[in-house]
């Protein structure tokens, strides 16, 4: 005799498993992060980032395009551009990559959902994420003066073809300033996917390598988030509702699954996670040396996510999920 007690009975069978599970990981959940340079025929690896590469125009067609038959629906695009200068002005450059990958994009599949990152660490010289001042000796970003500047980049990329358009740089005001531009230039109905909880993380390390922008001289954390801090991130999150924010986002996400947890309960609002590079490069090198089972990890990960409240997950894990979701 094997008595069951009676939180065990609905765990007898892997069908009734499946029958009584309380969160469900699916395809249409996943956004890919692709990084696009210039040039042709560009497939360059990312070596902190297996299975990654930096990406140019006619190779992301393809990518995109054997990514959306495994069921992949969304896309986040990262560039790198041509030349970098102080203020990141290739950000807003009609002829830029990002702007070029869109208009492709937009030809060759037309049915995927095209997001842009709005920042400036990857088109600025210096790394970091706007216009520099100086502020009492020291350089940091000028909040205010890079707001026109992102609100140039939104409407180029919309114009190129975004749906949605993604601010990272964690600027006070950020959501107001894109939305007024949006909306005087005849974009009222694209969205705003704001990166509302912004932590200065370790996290980041591998994504400055594919985006080949790391900063120059100090770091980020005059205006990303202390991970020490959980309140301000129900601040920040609610300045950009109020600003008109369509979605928000926490990142990064394994970390901060509490702070994904209170924003859904607090707001309600659609919210997504970024399983960050760092994430992803840390299961990557395990599996490598045989220590974890991928396969189970990354979906045990993924669904954590989606369980502490997550709408949809933007993770560099997505094509492989996708198959094995399958």
């Amino acid at each position: 005799m094997f008595p069951a007690t009676r939180l065990r009975r609905l765990r007898q069978h892997p069908v009734l498993r499946d029958l009584v599970r309380e969160t469900a990981l699916v395809s249409d959940d996943l956004i890919l992060p692709l990084f696009v340079r210039p040039g042709h025929g560009i497939r360059k690896e990312i070596s902190s980032m297996p299975g990654h590469y930096q990406l140019s125009v006619d190779r992301l067609v393809d990518e995109v395009g054997a990514a959306s038959q495994l069921g992949i629906r969304a896309f986040i695009l990262f560039g790198i551009p041509a030349y970098k200068d102080g203020v990141g002005s290739p950000a807003w450059d009609d002829d830029g990559v990002v702007q070029q990958a869109l208009r492709t994009l937009k030809a060759a599949h037309p049915d995927v959902l095209l997001i842009t990152d709005e920042c400036f660490c990857e088109y600025t010289d210096h790394g970091h994420c706007g216009v520099l001042a100086e502020f009492r000796g020291r350089r940091d970003v000028d909040n205010d003066a890079t707001l026109a500047n992102l609100s140039r980049q939104c409407i180029s990329h919309v114009r190129a073809g975004a749906d949605v358009v993604a601010p990272s740089g964690m600027m006070d005001g950020m959501v107001a300033a894109i939305r007024r531009g949006l909306d005087d230039a005849g974009f009222p109905q694209v969205p705003i996917m704001s990166y509302a909880a912004k932590y200065a993380s370790a996290f980041y390390g591998p994504f400055r390598d594919a985006a080949e922008s790391p900063p120059q001289f100090g770091d980020r954390s005059s205006y990303q988030m202390d991970p020490a801090n959980a309140d301000e991130a129900l601040r920040e999150v609610a300045l950009d509702l109020d600003e008109g924010a369509d979605i928000v986002m926490v990142k990064p996400a394994l970390a901060y699954l509490d702070i994904i947890r209170r924003v859904k309960d607090r707001f309600g609002a659609p919210t997504a996670a970024y399983n960050v590079s760092g994430e992803f490069a840390m299961v990557k090198a395990a599996a490598a040396k045989g220590w974890i089972d991928e396969r189970r990890i990354v979906l045990e990960i993924l669904t954590g996510i989606k369980r502490a409240g997550a709408d949809m997950i933007l993770t560099y894990h997505a094509r492989e999920v996708a198959q094995w979701l399958k």
